[in-house]
């Protein structure tokens, strides 16, 4: 009897065990579900589905997309064809529909092997879709993964797009993306009328703080197109993003842009493609070092790298060659990084430890259009200290803010 009982109370002791630790996991989860709907996950407007399917019912669709036009790790052309969307054809930006080209190299038209769909290139001689590459489709879609820089071509791409499809009469939906670098707005406005170039179209700043669907409105609205047409444009936004949100990109939007670091140093390690040093290129720190073999001797130069061929660089600067230089991948550097600002020390101080001025920069005129102005060669050369070039383009800044401002979807 004594045991019959003992058993039966070590059931009864188990049973309020086991419910206990079940409303515990279950207090736990409603705790984990508040967090999450606190903190909920920013979604690219190619999420928004129930937004942009029906408009693309019944209709011809070419799109615009590459590597980074994924929906939960799925592309949006093998979206679209298994939702039934009728897709025609892909238009790929510079490094190509699957991202692999290497920076300014050729792209050639090709077929998608997966999809069998036809792709053109829009880099090149190509940069704007031509008459009859428009004349087998209603509505076209575009998702780019853009990194909120002007002399990223992927705006271009979009201004050209945008141009082409008003003049058919074509309507054009972007599917918006957050913008890694859309917390700060920086460096000089495009001086238009002598540096404009498809590294820099419209008379933005260098960091120009709006996501690409912004953009896309900012160029419908300044009537920057060409012949005074005008874009039949729908913007798919971004769920639950603000211009500080901080937001991690799934897949690089380019090769040699692996990771946060590079995306967020990229704006300012940029100008040293003007230069005729490594910025990794060839390494797997591309956009986050800077070397070149005349710094072996400068004692704060404590980095080593030799940049070889690889995705994205088949001939990468400095090719082969023993670097010597800065890391600029974590915070053991002489540079102290800004978040919020361009960081044109890191110019004007590796210039100034530079024992041959004369080979610094290259030959040609790439600062000028990078920077877009004529200044920044002349204040480097001369000594300009950083604050000093900074107040040069404040004015120019503040009145493209309030342009910037009209704009605006996200906070």
């Amino acid at each position: 009897m004594k045991k019959t009982c003992f058993t039966i109370s070590l059931i009864f002791i188990i049973f309020v065990c086991c419910t206990n630790r079940l409303r515990n996991e279950e207090l736990v989860k409603t705790i984990v579900t508040e967090k999450q709907e606190d903190n909920p996950k920013i979604l690219p407007g190619i999420y928004q589905t129930q937004e942009y399917l029906p408009l693309l019912s019944d209709k011809k669709v070419a799109i615009v997309s590459n590597q980074t036009g994924i929906i939960n790790n799925v592309h949006l052309a093998d979206t679209l064809l298994s939702s039934g969307v009728d897709v025609v054809k892909v238009f790929c930006p510079e490094h190509g529909f699957r991202g692999t080209a290497d920076a300014g190299a050729k792209v050639d038209n090709t077929i998608d092997e997966k999809t069998g769909l036809p792709i053109i290139s829009l880099y090149g001689k190509n940069k704007k879709p031509l008459p009859e590459q428009m004349q087998d489709f209603d509505i076209l879609v575009f998702d780019l993964q853009d990194v909120g820089v002007r002399f990223y071509t992927y705006i271009s791409t979009l201004h050209y797009v945008m141009e082409a499809c008003a003049e058919a009469n074509i309507p054009v939906i972007v599917l918006d993306r957050p913008n890694p670098n859309a917390h700060y707005v920086d460096g000089w406005i495009l001086d238009t009328a002598n540096y404009r170039s498809f590294i820099g179209m419209h008379p933005v700043p260098v960091v120009y703080g709006m996501t690409i669907g912004e953009y896309g409105q900012m160029i419908n609205g300044e009537n920057w197109l060409g012949n005074g047409v005008k874009c039949d444009l729908t913007i798919i936004p971004c769920k639950n993003y603000t211009h500080n949100s901080k937001y991690s990109l799934p897949v690089k939007p380019s090769p040699n842009l692996p990771n946060d670091r590079a995306i967020e140093l990229y704006p300012s390690l940029c100008f040293f493609e003007a230069t005729n040093l490594s910025v990794g290129r060839g390494t797997n720190k591309q956009f986050q070092i800077i070397g070149h073999p005349l710094l072996e001797n400068v004692e704060q130069a404590n980095f080593e790298f030799t940049p070889m061929p690889n995705e994205g660089a088949s001939n990468p600067v400095l090719n082969g060659k023993k670097c010597f230089g800065f890391d600029l991948s974590d915070s053991n550097s002489i540079f102290e990084i800004k978040e919020n600002q361009l960081n044109l020390d890191l110019t004007l101080k590796t210039y100034e430890l530079f024992p041959e001025k004369s080979e610094f920069f290259k030959k040609s005129n790439s600062l000028e259009l990078l920077s877009g102005s004529g200044e920044f060669r002349k204040q480097v050369e001369s000594g300009v200290s950083e604050k000093e070039i900074r107040e040069s383009w404040q004015d120019d800044l503040e009145n493209f803010k309030r342009i910037r401002d009209k704009y605006l979807i996200y906070e």
